[in-house]
């Protein structure tokens, strides 16, 4: 009789039975119990060598903790089983009721962190239901590793249950998305992913995992170190330095990446140098510049001609980590008025590849800045105190303005402010004034959905600050499942729901733009915001009289627990981005 290869040797790679162990007839018995002894002795070695080797998953938990990502925000479904299986103590998993809400917190913590946060999502549902906070992601250069589980290998090509295309869906929002071709490709794949999405301009990997790939076995992956920052071209800057030593009344325009390369502090050095007028970017999904400092002049506006004609005064712009520019409402009009020299110093080579006027500079920002205020000289002149908004009345209902003066009497120091209040914005913007680097987020894409989720990242990302989402009633139903996730967080985050019935935004930009007024979907009516919240747990409260709202915020920073404050108040939408008919608008009736 053959011998017979045992059950425990199974891992092993087998071969041919007839060709290594031939019957004791044709070698005689000496030889088969030799060979059997053999046969055995390779058992045991072989048992003992897969002791020592590792898997898939426990070679990728080890790189998640070596890059420092132990945090998994997540939506889990079967595909995803085997990797969050006897997950490490060291891990902590943070469920997102829906993939927009996972991939959402992930963003608001890592933007917060200014490092890369780790996302495992379901299948294709990853792209179908995420995919609007991995774009999201995209636009707001948020450093997110997402990872999905894919069908077993072995039946892909049968077009089973569950398959997923998801790695070619989302290829136009990610910096890089791969199905590795091999199991024991997977971790290296993360570690890559994490470098790619680490680099600027930072922004999201997708990474597509089969679900039988992570009990294969695997050598060990070293997360190596790598530099992150590219210096701009010295003579490139020296170029701009001669610009603002040779000009007559200069403007700086601040944009988000400034908070991305940690440069707030030299930009401010260099602001104060110069006694330039600065700006924040049209749109501003980041405040990279004191809200209060007597050189700030507020936003540019997000048009063509309107913008030009607000920097019309000055012959030199300098866009500091910006697009040259972000633009809503199409009003044609020169880029910046003839004869003003533009230049833009940008982390992103997109950015610098789209502008539509200007000289573009590539680089860190902060450097770039240090380098800059070095060289250029001193400018002395007087500077025109800032004119504040006047103090808004309190009305039945509210005004938004009037919120928003309350909010920034209460509102501590450090603050944050995670804001999708669309047609409330500009009130936000005049009566909101923080100064601390990372004090305000704000969605970029325009897609709705963002704030609520991104605010419990940011809460988890800085569990000693105070942040406030502030939303609208209509934004808040695009990813309403963050309340629940921020109680079962216990992240003290303060929803405060600007609840007007309709969506003012839209309302205003028909009106902008002369569409008419025949246009349906545009109210909705009956919804509660405090019912939903107390559905998922939290303490909420509604607020319709002025004299209410002061002591129901008092009370919800005095709680250390997540709660909604939901404020009737009057229609907005009387502007668009702060624009208004005067310029111009496009005519789409």
């Amino acid at each position: 009789m053959p011998f017979q290869w045992p059950e425990c040797a199974a891992p092993v790679q087998r071969a041919r039975q007839d060709t290594m162990y031939p019957s004791a007839a044709a070698i005689g018995y000496n030889g088969w119990l030799r060979a059997e002894v053999t046969a055995n002795s390779k058992i045991e070695s072989a048992g003992r060598r897969l002791e020592n080797v590792s898997t898939v998953r426990e070679v990728t938990y080890e790189v998640l903790r070596d890059l420092g990502m132990t945090k998994i925000f997540g939506n889990p479904g079967s595909s995803e089983l085997p990797f969050l299986k006897d997950m490490p103590p060291d891990f902590q998993y943070v469920l997102g009721l829906h993939e927009r809400t996972a991939a959402g917190m992930a963003l608001g913590y890592a933007l917060a962190r200014l490092e890369a946060a780790f996302v495992n999502l379901h299948s294709i549902a990853s792209a179908g239901n995420g995919l609007s906070a991995l774009i999201d992601a995209h636009y707001c250069h948020a450093p997110l590793v997402v990872t999905t589980g894919q069908q077993d290998r072995r039946q892909i090509m049968a077009e089973p249950f569950l398959v997923s295309r998801a790695v070619e869906v989302v290829k136009p929002y990610v910096k890089w998305a791969c199905e590795p071709l091999r199991p024991e490709d997977v971790p290296a794949a993360i570690a890559r992913g994490y470098r790619l999405a680490m680099q600027p301009p930072r922004g999201p990997v997708f990474i597509s995992v089969p679900m039988d790939d992570w009990n294969r076995p695997c050598e060990p992956v070293v997360a190596r170190k790598f530099s992150q920052s590219v210096w701009a071209d010295p003579a490139a800057l020296d170029e701009v330095v001669r610009a603002i030593d040779s000009s007559r009344k200069l403007a700086l325009i601040t944009g988000s990446q400034i908070e991305e390369d940690r440069a707030g502090r030299e930009v401010v050095a260099l602001a104060e140098r110069l006694n330039a007028d600065v700006y924040a970017e049209p749109i501003a999904s980041r405040w990279a510049f004191p809200r209060s400092h007597r050189l700030f002049r507020g936003g540019v506006l997000p048009a063509q001609k309107p913008l030009a004609d607000q920097l019309a005064a000055y012959d030199t712009v300098v866009v500091l980590g910006a697009p040259v520019f972000l633009y809503y409402a199409y009003v044609p009009g020169n880029v910046i008025v003839p004869g003003t020299k533009l230049f833009q110093i940008t982390n992103s080579t997109q950015d610098a590849a789209t502008a539509l006027a200007g000289t573009s500079v590539v680089g860190n920002i902060a450097a770039a800045a240090q380098y800059i205020r070095s060289c250029v000289k001193p400018v002395e002149r007087s500077v025109p105190a800032r004119t504040k908004a006047p103090e808004p009345k309190a009305e039945h209902p509210m005004t938004c303005g009037y919120v928003f003066s309350v909010l920034n009497k209460l509102l501590p120091r450090d603050a944050i402010i995670s804001e999708e209040c669309p047609s409330s914005k500009g009130d936000l913007d005049r009566y909101v004034e923080l100064d601390e680097p990372g004090s305000f987020y704000s969605v970029r894409s325009g897609i709705l959905g963002f704030a609520m989720p991104a605010a419990v990242g940011l809460q988890l990302a800085h569990p000693n600050r105070r942040v406030v989402c502030a939303v609208g009633d209509g934004s808040m139903q695009y990813s309403i499942q963050a309340l629940w996730s921020a109680v079962q967080s216990k992240a003290p985050v303060i929803f405060l729901v600007i609840c007007n019935g309709n969506y003012s935004a839209l309302k205003g930009f028909r009106d902008f733009t002369k569409v008419g007024k025949n246009v349906p979907g545009i109210d909705i009516p009956g919804i509660d915001a405090v019912k939903i919240a107390q559905g998922y747990g939290m303490t909420a409260r509604a607020v319709d009289r002025a004299e209410d709202l002061e002591p129901a915020l008092k009370c919800a920073f005095a709680s250390r627990e997540a709660s909604l404050v939901s404020v009737n108040v009057q229609e907005g939408g009387q502007k668009t981005m702060g624009m208004d008919q005067s310029v111009n608008p496009p005519n789409y009736g």
